[in-house]
């Protein structure tokens, strides 16, 4: 090639703006196993279907918790800030993109100056006048080594990383609205069954009492009884306000007063209804969970950055330009040959600032490694969070099982040591021993049920379900 051409040729890869200076970008390798390792106890997953396709909507059956969560997304103030977030990335995009255009100015101006010369005749005073209009643009720096580039790609990692951050706040206040209202509907049968328990020991009770009048029983046996009544009353003042404190909750989560009637929520296996998560997910499809691909978004960001960085080590260009009218009189300023222009081309060429420049190369290089790190440890984080709901899920079956069997148990238990005592070969204490293990046992069925229930929310939250 002829070398007189050089120059011709880089100027027009610059123009064609050919020269980046980002760093290629390639999606860090995931440093976790392809697939779920069922270990002992440990459920695992055996289909194809990404959990992602299937939005909470259809998910969760309940039509009072579709409700719930769609009042939620629509006034939680969390989810508000998340949007504000995405506005002002959006805009902050916008002031980044606008530098790779010219900023054209019109401008109008007049100036009146007073003079005064020493002439060798004497001094002589006059006033000058000078009006002008002008169409223009000042200090525009064309882009050849892609800094603007850099810096409005950049712009956009961070604007697509806050709409990811708003996604994932949207499926954690799914889920937490979720388990709000299966809490709510756990405690209200608790407090149901610790009233029902009250009503039970309060008629036994008022029996004891005119049996004592009787003589049938001893005061100490009528103790035992009142005994096991208080413990009753303090049960259900205690779920009465964990009732209370579980409807706050769904309040605040909602963002106002929920629309639905929080009393009729009573029985948690009315409500607890799911659609069945898909199987067979490979760990890639945590690839796609919102908070992972927010710390990918700002991973792109880092490394559009370092192209920036690199840009500033090459000289800038920028161009003033301006062209209009001027005249010494304000009345003929837009008639006759009054035509000016100009054109101010500069260069500036770093030549020494201390090391700026390197440092900030390595503070740019440093932060997308950082970036990489936070990214692979969001990836390590996601397959440990399904892997440990995958461990309470594969025992939780038997669990629901075996508390099943203790709840019959300590029914028949309860039964038998009271037809005891009726028959006078056992004292009320065993009656009173028996029925706590009874009321324990249902209590602790009560949530092993929500803990599968919720088991299942969660499980469909990490997988980075639900839709938007």
């Amino acid at each position: 090639m002829n070398k007189s051409r050089y120059p011709i040729v880089i100027a027009s890869l610059l123009l064609a703006g050919c020269i980046n200076m980002q760093p290629n970008y390639e999606r860090p390798a995931a440093p976790i196993p392809a697939q779920w390792q069922p270990s002992a106890g440990q459920a695992k997953l055996t289909g194809d279907t990404l959990s992602a396709e299937l939005g909470w909507e259809q998910f969760f059956t309940d039509n009072e918790l579709k409700k719930l969560i769609r009042q939620s997304l629509e006034n939680n103030r969390d989810l508000r800030v998340a949007s504000l977030n995405i506005e002002k990335a959006r805009a902050q995009y916008q002031i980044q993109r606008a530098a790779l255009f010219p900023k054209v100015n019109g401008t109008v101006s007049g100036t009146n100056q007073r003079m005064m010369l020493n002439l060798p005749t004497g001094p002589m005073t006059f006033n000058s006048h000078q009006y002008s209009a002008n169409l223009g643009f000042s200090s525009y720096e064309m882009d050849f080594f892609g800094r603007i580039s850099s810096l409005r790609d950049q712009a956009v990692y961070q604007y697509l990383s806050t709409e990811e951050a708003k996604r994932s706040a949207q499926i954690s206040l799914v889920s937490e609205v979720a388990n709000a209202y299966l809490t709510l509907a756990a405690d209200s049968e608790s407090l149901a069954l610790a009233r029902e328990t009250l009503r039970t020991q309060q008629a036994t009770f008022d029996l004891s009492k005119r049996q004592l009048a009787l003589g049938s029983i001893n005061e100490l046996t009528l103790r035992q009884v009142e005994t096991s009544v208080e413990t009753a009353r303090v049960n259900v003042a205690k779920y009465m306000t964990q009732v209370d404190q579980d409807r706050n909750a769904l309040a605040l989560l909602v963002g106002e007063p929920p629309n639905i009637n929080l009393e009729q929520v009573n029985n948690l296996q009315a409500v607890s209804q799911t659609a069945s998560l898909p199987d067979g997910l490979p760990s890639t499809v945590l690839q796609n969970r919102p908070d992972v691909l927010e710390a990918e978004r700002t991973l792109q960001a880092n490394n559009a950055n370092i192209g920036a960085a690199r840009a500033a080590f090459f000289p800038t260009i920028s161009l003033t330009a301006s062209a209009g009218l001027a005249s010494p009189e304000l009345g003929s300023l837009f008639s006759g040959n009054n035509h000016v222009w100009s054109f101010a081309p500069q260069i500036v060429l770093p030549i020494f600032n201390g090391g700026l420049n390197k440092a900030n190369l390595k503070v740019a290089e440093v932060s997308r490694e950082i970036s990489v790190a936070q990214y692979e440890k969001a990836i390590q984080t996601a397959f440990k969070e399904v892997s440990d709901a995958l461990a309470l899920r594969a025992t939780l079956e038997e669990q629901l099982s075996a508390q099943t069997a203790q709840v019959n148990a300590t029914q028949r238990s309860f039964v038998l040591s009271r037809a005891r005592f009726e028959k006078g070969l056992d004292s009320y204490l065993t009656v009173l021993d028996a029925q706590r293990s009874y009321y324990a046992a249902q209590q602790t069925l009560i949530s092993v049920r929500l803990s599968e229930v919720s088991n299942q929310v969660t499980l469909y939250k990490v997988l980075g379900g639900g839709a938007f």
